[in-house]
């Protein structure tokens, strides 16, 4: 005799079938949950886009026993994604999971193919933007920069158009000439704060912003990772802050900005004394 609904749900080693089940009966419109019978593809992708970034953040804090829960959390957005698709008659979630080990399938021909001469990752990369390219051929995306989703964070985004531009030559050769470009948004924006209107100098900020993914590019470093450790430097030397301040019987509140920069340059000497 099979399982039945409830059996699987319970099963602690139901695995993916207990998770899809688990979602089809959160959506059942007579029995579900109403918060998730209520959602669609657009109230869940600010969550999924959320996860992905919870995933990224445990990863750059090294909180490997978080990893797990946020990496379910990502699964699960797509096990609801899958669900609200199948409801359409559009695909279902062993669809998704079958065309991710196609593509995989296609994409490495060196390990489950006869193609020889990919030996390093370099070669896979190369080869991998290759058969990317034809993708998008098939799917009549013909200009460079077609299929760069609009829904990534604009700063990885940037980071994305750039590196598409540069493979037809269109990108600076050195890193010169981008710290000049930088270094021109910067004058831009400094003459003319006092002069534009608002709508003027968002688009300077944007240039410049812009110009400093560029540069990230050029370093072969990602944008994105860069932001984020640094709004995790702020966060623990402004936590320093806040400690020092509550030692003098201080909130931040209630300091000059004199002594949060102290507190701050205390804790950044610190920061740089300890190992590791």
């Amino acid at each position: 005799m099979g399982k039945t609904s409830d059996d699987l749900v319970h099963d602690p080693d139901g695995g993916i079938a207990r998770l899809v089940e688990i979602m089809a009966r959160l959506r059942d419109p007579e029995t579900g949950c109403p918060w998730d019978v209520a959602q669609s593809f657009a109230t869940i992708a600010p969550y999924t886009i959320e996860e992905a970034y919870e995933v990224a953040d445990a990863i750059e804090r090294e909180a490997w026993g978080e990893l797990k829960g946020e990496l379910g959390d990502l699964l699960f957005q797509s096990v609801f994604h899958a669900r609200m698709a199948e409801e359409e008659g559009l695909f279902s979630f062993h669809d998704v999971a079958n065309h991710m080990a196609d593509k995989m399938v296609a994409r490495h021909p060196h390990v489950f193919g006869d193609q020889a001469g990919i030996d390093s990752a370099e070669a896979q990369t190369e080869n991998w933007e290759t058969m990317k390219a034809a993708e998008r051929a098939a799917r009549a995306e013909h200009g460079v920069l077609d299929g760069v989703a609009l829904g990534l964070p604009a700063l990885l985004r940037a980071y994305k158009l750039q590196k598409r531009a540069a493979r037809v030559g269109f990108d600076w050769g050195a890193v010169g000439p981008v710290l000049d470009k930088i270094a021109e948004e910067a004058r831009e924006v400094a003459e003319a704060r006092d002069e534009l209107g608002h709508e003027a100098l968002t688009e300077e900020i944007g240039d410049l912003l812009f110009a400093l993914a560029n540069l990230s590019r050029h370093l072969d470093i990602d944008p994105e990772a860069a932001l984020r450790h640094a709004n995790a430097k702020f966060t623990r030397r402004f936590a320093a802050i806040e400690a020092g301040l509550a030692a003098q019987g201080k909130a931040p509140q209630e300091a000059t900005l004199e002594e949060m920069d102290a507190l701050w340059n205390a804790a950044k000497a610190q920061e740089r004394k300890t190992p590791g």
